[in-house]
Protein backbone atom coordinates (compact mmCIF):
# COMPACT_ATOMS: atom_id res chain seq x y z
CA UNK A 1 0.00 0.00 0.00
CA UNK A 2 3.09 2.45 0.38
CA UNK A 3 4.58 1.97 -2.83
CA UNK A 4 1.45 2.90 -4.61
CA UNK A 5 0.78 5.50 -2.41
CA UNK A 6 4.90 6.93 -3.15
CA UNK A 7 4.11 6.30 -7.12
CA UNK A 8 0.52 7.86 -6.97
CA UNK A 9 1.37 11.35 -8.81
CA UNK A 10 3.04 9.29 -11.60
CA UNK A 11 0.28 7.33 -12.27
CA UNK A 12 -2.34 10.13 -11.67
CA UNK A 13 0.04 12.17 -14.05
CA UNK A 14 0.28 9.01 -16.36
CA UNK A 15 -3.55 8.67 -16.82
CA UNK A 16 -3.78 12.42 -17.13
CA UNK A 17 -1.80 12.30 -19.84
CA UNK A 18 -3.61 9.43 -21.88
CA UNK A 19 -6.74 11.00 -21.28
CA UNK A 20 -5.57 14.25 -22.29
CA UNK A 21 -1.55 15.98 -22.67
CA UNK A 22 1.18 16.86 -21.30
CA UNK A 23 -0.11 20.03 -19.99
CA UNK A 24 -2.49 18.56 -18.32
CA UNK A 25 -0.98 15.75 -16.93
CA UNK A 26 2.28 18.38 -15.95
CA UNK A 27 -0.99 20.27 -13.55
CA UNK A 28 -2.41 16.92 -12.42
CA UNK A 29 1.21 15.59 -11.30
CA UNK A 30 1.44 19.21 -9.27
CA UNK A 31 -1.51 19.21 -7.72
CA UNK A 32 -1.42 15.50 -6.86
CA UNK A 33 2.41 15.67 -5.24
CA UNK A 34 1.18 18.49 -3.06
CA UNK A 35 -2.12 16.78 -2.01
CA UNK A 36 0.71 13.81 -1.29
CA UNK A 37 2.81 16.18 1.06
CA UNK A 38 -0.03 17.44 2.71
CA UNK A 39 -1.63 14.23 3.46
CA UNK A 40 1.93 12.75 4.62
CA UNK A 41 2.57 15.48 6.87
CA UNK A 42 -1.47 15.55 8.36
CA UNK A 43 -0.97 12.23 9.08
CA UNK A 44 2.77 11.73 10.35
CA UNK A 45 2.82 15.26 11.80
CA UNK A 46 6.07 15.82 10.08
CA UNK A 47 7.20 16.70 6.48
CA UNK A 48 8.97 14.11 4.16
CA UNK A 49 11.81 15.45 2.69
CA UNK A 50 11.89 13.46 0.25
CA UNK A 51 8.09 14.42 -1.24
CA UNK A 52 9.01 17.89 -0.31
CA UNK A 53 12.29 18.12 -3.01
CA UNK A 54 9.92 16.63 -5.77
CA UNK A 55 7.56 19.14 -5.05
CA UNK A 56 9.63 21.66 -5.39
CA UNK A 57 11.51 20.43 -8.50
CA UNK A 58 7.76 20.23 -10.04
CA UNK A 59 6.63 23.30 -8.94
CA UNK A 60 9.88 24.38 -11.05
CA UNK A 61 9.90 22.64 -14.23
CA UNK A 62 6.44 22.21 -14.02
CA UNK A 63 5.97 25.56 -14.07
CA UNK A 64 7.91 26.10 -16.88
CA UNK A 65 6.82 23.70 -19.13
CA UNK A 66 3.25 25.52 -18.43
CA UNK A 67 4.54 29.11 -19.19
CA UNK A 68 6.80 27.82 -21.96
CA UNK A 69 4.77 25.34 -23.41
CA UNK A 70 7.42 23.11 -23.73
CA UNK A 71 7.31 19.82 -22.18
CA UNK A 72 11.02 19.57 -22.27
CA UNK A 73 11.11 21.26 -18.98
CA UNK A 74 8.55 18.38 -17.12
CA UNK A 75 10.80 15.82 -18.96
CA UNK A 76 13.76 17.10 -17.01
CA UNK A 77 12.25 16.91 -13.68
CA UNK A 78 12.79 13.16 -12.45
CA UNK A 79 16.55 13.94 -14.02
CA UNK A 80 16.77 16.55 -11.29
CA UNK A 81 15.07 14.97 -8.44
CA UNK A 82 17.35 11.47 -9.42
CA UNK A 83 20.34 13.79 -9.25
CA UNK A 84 19.31 15.95 -6.44
CA UNK A 85 19.00 12.42 -4.46
CA UNK A 86 22.19 11.29 -5.26
CA UNK A 87 24.07 14.38 -4.01
CA UNK A 88 22.60 14.24 -0.90
CA UNK A 89 23.58 10.23 -0.85
CA UNK A 90 27.33 11.47 -1.86
CA UNK A 91 27.30 14.96 0.93
CA UNK A 92 26.10 12.45 3.81
CA UNK A 93 28.52 10.09 3.27
CA UNK A 94 31.46 12.19 3.08
CA UNK A 95 30.30 14.68 5.81
CA UNK A 96 28.33 13.20 8.40
CA UNK A 97 29.02 10.42 10.64
CA UNK A 98 26.39 7.86 8.96
CA UNK A 99 25.04 7.84 5.45
CA UNK A 100 21.86 9.01 4.42
CA UNK A 101 20.77 5.35 3.18
CA UNK A 102 21.73 4.36 7.03
CA UNK A 103 19.75 6.77 8.69
CA UNK A 104 16.75 6.03 6.44
CA UNK A 105 17.20 2.43 6.95
CA UNK A 106 18.71 1.69 10.30
CA UNK A 107 15.36 1.71 12.49
CA UNK A 108 14.31 -1.78 10.33
CA UNK A 109 17.11 -3.67 11.88
CA UNK A 110 16.97 -2.10 15.82
CA UNK A 111 18.13 -5.63 17.23
CA UNK A 112 20.86 -6.04 14.61
CA UNK A 113 23.88 -3.72 14.29
CA UNK A 114 24.89 -4.04 10.55
CA UNK A 115 28.52 -3.04 9.66
CA UNK A 116 29.28 0.17 8.84
CA UNK A 117 30.59 -0.92 5.40
CA UNK A 118 27.44 -2.37 4.55
CA UNK A 119 25.66 1.02 4.98
CA UNK A 120 28.80 2.65 2.81
CA UNK A 121 27.96 -0.17 0.63
CA UNK A 122 24.31 0.57 -0.05
CA UNK A 123 25.13 4.44 0.04
CA UNK A 124 27.39 4.40 -3.26
CA UNK A 125 24.60 1.94 -4.80
CA UNK A 126 21.83 4.23 -4.45
CA UNK A 127 24.02 7.12 -5.29
CA UNK A 128 24.97 5.59 -9.22
CA UNK A 129 21.49 4.21 -9.41
CA UNK A 130 20.28 7.46 -9.20
CA UNK A 131 23.06 9.12 -11.50
CA UNK A 132 22.18 6.45 -14.28
CA UNK A 133 18.75 6.78 -14.36
CA UNK A 134 19.24 10.22 -14.42
CA UNK A 135 20.89 9.90 -17.66
CA UNK A 136 18.82 7.32 -19.08
CA UNK A 137 15.55 9.84 -18.44
CA UNK A 138 17.64 12.41 -19.82
CA UNK A 139 17.92 9.93 -23.13
CA UNK A 140 14.64 8.84 -23.56
CA UNK A 141 13.58 12.69 -23.06
CA UNK A 142 15.64 13.63 -26.30
CA UNK A 143 15.37 10.55 -28.18
CA UNK A 144 11.93 9.72 -27.90
CA UNK A 145 8.55 11.10 -28.07
CA UNK A 146 6.26 12.58 -25.01
CA UNK A 147 4.46 9.04 -25.40
CA UNK A 148 7.67 6.91 -24.96
CA UNK A 149 9.01 8.95 -22.38
CA UNK A 150 5.81 9.40 -20.02
CA UNK A 151 5.44 5.14 -20.13
CA UNK A 152 8.92 5.16 -19.73
CA UNK A 153 8.60 7.60 -16.38
CA UNK A 154 6.00 5.24 -15.25
CA UNK A 155 7.08 1.10 -15.99
CA UNK A 156 10.55 1.68 -16.31
CA UNK A 157 11.33 4.15 -13.14
CA UNK A 158 9.10 1.99 -11.18
CA UNK A 159 9.97 -1.38 -12.20
CA UNK A 160 13.81 0.21 -11.86
CA UNK A 161 12.86 1.36 -8.04
CA UNK A 162 11.15 -2.03 -7.60
CA UNK A 163 14.26 -3.71 -8.52
CA UNK A 164 16.92 -2.09 -6.38
CA UNK A 165 15.14 -1.70 -3.71
CA UNK A 166 14.34 -5.92 -3.93
CA UNK A 167 17.96 -6.11 -4.40
CA UNK A 168 19.16 -4.20 -0.90
CA UNK A 169 16.03 -6.27 0.96
CA UNK A 170 18.32 -9.27 -0.57
CA UNK A 171 21.60 -7.61 0.51
CA UNK A 172 20.52 -6.74 4.04
CA UNK A 173 18.81 -10.11 4.62
CA UNK A 174 21.85 -11.67 5.64
CA UNK A 175 21.81 -9.46 8.68
CA UNK A 176 18.27 -10.05 10.07
CA UNK A 177 18.01 -12.39 13.23
CA UNK A 178 15.22 -14.17 14.01
CA UNK A 179 14.36 -12.31 16.45
CA UNK A 180 14.39 -9.36 13.79
CA UNK A 181 12.07 -10.85 11.78
CA UNK A 182 9.85 -11.58 14.47
CA UNK A 183 10.14 -8.68 16.13
CA UNK A 184 8.55 -6.73 12.40
CA UNK A 185 5.44 -8.46 12.15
Amino acid sequence: MHLFYEICPVVLFFSAFKMHDIYVATVVGIVSTFLQVILTRLYTKKWDNKQLITLSVFLVFGGMTLYFHNPIFIKWKPTVVFWVFSIALIVSQLFTQKPLIQRLMEGMFENKQIPKNVWTKLNVVWTLFFIVLGTINLYVAYQFSNDAWVNFKLYGVTSSLIAISLFQALYLLRYMTESTVNNGK
